[in-house]
């Protein structure tokens, strides 16, 4: 009986199509910001800007960086351990898994629509009462979020690790070109860093994280490109 064999076109070509996206993410969240204005750093503020528009307080807060940047890792990784496999099937693996975790933790965490429905409930309401009640439980729910809970600070070692070891890979790879490496170890790793140095020295993370931006706007082009041209490859 004949066995047919696995063609990573599609798969390659969604992997390529992700690592836009993802460029594109970082992008349009850098324009919504500099449009609308900074996500919301207080219960207070959210639902003041929900109440003058919902739809600028869903594009203030983390929903475009969560379902696009994060979200499209589930693309982007598959299609890279599949290749990269071969190469050190443990390193790859451990790197797919991390992030596979990371993505679900972060999903978790992140606090959009919690606050778009006590937002809700807060403009309804006239009782003081009620409103101070609801402004407690919008800061536990920002407290608890992707930006300050425990879930999310493992989430981002997870995902800046698992980009660190699938980019230390990627370098034997002749399949993807030293710049895509380097620009992923370069990026995950400031990434890395300056995540675990945010909660205890803020002043020194904030000029990590914008510098660790420049490789990852040359690491996720360079990974579709790479990918794009893994997929035509598997196509001939």
């Amino acid at each position: 009986m004949n066995e047919t064999k696995f063609n990573p076109k599609h798969l390659y070509t969604l992997g390529g199509i992700a690592a836009l996206v993802q460029l594109a993410a970082i992008l349009a969240t850098i324009v919504l910001a500099a449009a609308f204005g900074p996500r919301p750093t207080s219960a207070a503020e959210f639902f003041a800007v929900q109440q003058a528009n919902p739809l600028t307080a869903l594009l203030r807060g983390d929903f475009v960086l969560m379902f696009l940047l994060i979200g499209a890792y589930l693309g982007t990784f598959p299609a890279l351990w599949w290749n990269l496999r071969r190469l050190n099937p443990i390193a790859a693996t451990f790197a797919a898994l991390f992030t596979a975790i990371a993505v679900m933790l972060s999903f978790s965490g992140e606090s959009t629509f919690a606050l778009l429905h006590l937002g809700d409930l807060y403009h309804a309401t006239t009782s003081d009462s009620a409103r101070s009640q609801f402004l407690a439980a919008g800061e536990a729910i920002l407290a608890a979020g992707w930006w300050h809970s425990t879930g999310s600070y493992m989430a981002g070692i997870l995902l800046q690790g698992g980009g660190v070891i699938i980019s230390l890979v990627m370098l034997r790879s002749k399949d993807f070109s030293k710049v895509t490496a380097i620009s992923g170890l370069l990026g995950n790793a400031l990434d890395l860093v300056q995540h675990l140095l945010h909660p205890f020295a803020p002043s020194i993370a904030a000029p990590i994280q914008m510098f660790m931006g420049i490789f990852y706007f040359v690491w996720f082009p360079m990974l579709a490109r790479d990918l794009f041209r893994l997929a035509k490859g598997s196509s001939s």
